[in-house]
């Protein structure tokens, strides 16, 4: 089984600043991933087309299961406004995550986070970008129960907050509403916090330790796949991690191989 966690940055490319579907189908098929995590997707979005960037992505992957969890209706660094139940805001511009997979899904369940309640300095890439203050957004965590060869594997998707400290308060949200589903677990995601300190506010065990932003030549590992120590022994040992230069996003993609 072949995991991995991708940031599309909307699907945009950091060389023309374009979000160009069939990009994006090549760009996401190359991981030929059986579970595929992604983080900043668009839905319904005028700058990326008003594409569903997570159906491409399941298409390019042929995979018939996924579902898209949007964090907020709008546009973030603009104009949005939070979900407070799962209608996922359909009709209108939405951004947050999706669950791309190969496996049958017997269950989804979204959980949401709330944003944190100060602005705070981040980096925008790109023309016009710097660093700038700017307001959390709500988060998400789209998890879902899979049917594998090997029984029940619980997988899940997220991207939290780039707040200081407000970040390891949702990763510690996350992982209590995780352990109600069943084991083994796995998370996947853009957590905005190094490999160290996931390890240790988690207390789950990093499946793969690369650097992997800003993409060009990563310094930093903001993208995990990390494993419930509950379980664990249920799950098949790592063959193998990768994080491939890709021709979309400032991310570049964690990809972890199961035996």
């Amino acid at each position: 089984m072949r995991l991995a966690t991708f940031n599309l940055l909307h699907g945009r490319s950091l060389t023309d600043g374009l979000v160009d579907p069939d990009r994006l189908t090549a760009a996401v098929g190359a991981l030929d991933a059986d579970v595929l995590a992604l983080q900043e997707v668009d839905r319904d979005q005028s700058r990326s087309g008003k594409l569903d960037l997570t159906a491409i992505a399941a298409r390019a992957l042929g995979a018939p299961e996924h579902r898209f969890a949007a964090a907020v209706v709008g546009t973030p660094g603009e104009q949005f406004r939070p979900l407070t139940h799962d209608d996922d805001g359909h009709g209108e511009p939405c951004y947050g995550v999706g669950l791309v997979t190969r496996h049958p899904v017997t269950m989804w369940r979204v959980t949401r986070l709330k944003p944190a309640p100060v602005r705070s300095p981040v980096y925008v890439p790109g023309p016009g970008g710097g660093l700038i203050l700017l307001r959390d957004e709500p988060r998400v965590v789209l998890a879902a129960v899979l049917d594998t060869p090997r029984g029940p594997l619980t997988v899940a998707a997220t991207h939290l907050s780039f707040v200081p400290g407000w970040n390891a308060r949702q990763l510690r949200q996350t992982v209590r509403a995780l352990r109600t589903l069943p084991a083994p677990r796995i998370l996947l995601g853009d957590l905005n916090l190094p490999a160290g300190a996931a390890r240790l506010i988690s207390g789950w065990r990093p499946l793969g330790r690369r650097p992997t932003y800003p993409a060009g030549q990563p310094r930093v590992q903001l993208d995990h796949v990390l494993a419930d120590r509950q379980g664990l022994d249920q799950l098949p040992p790592v063959t193998a991690v990768r994080t491939p230069l890709s021709t979309i996003s400032d991310h570049r993609p964690l990809v972890v191989d199961l035996a």
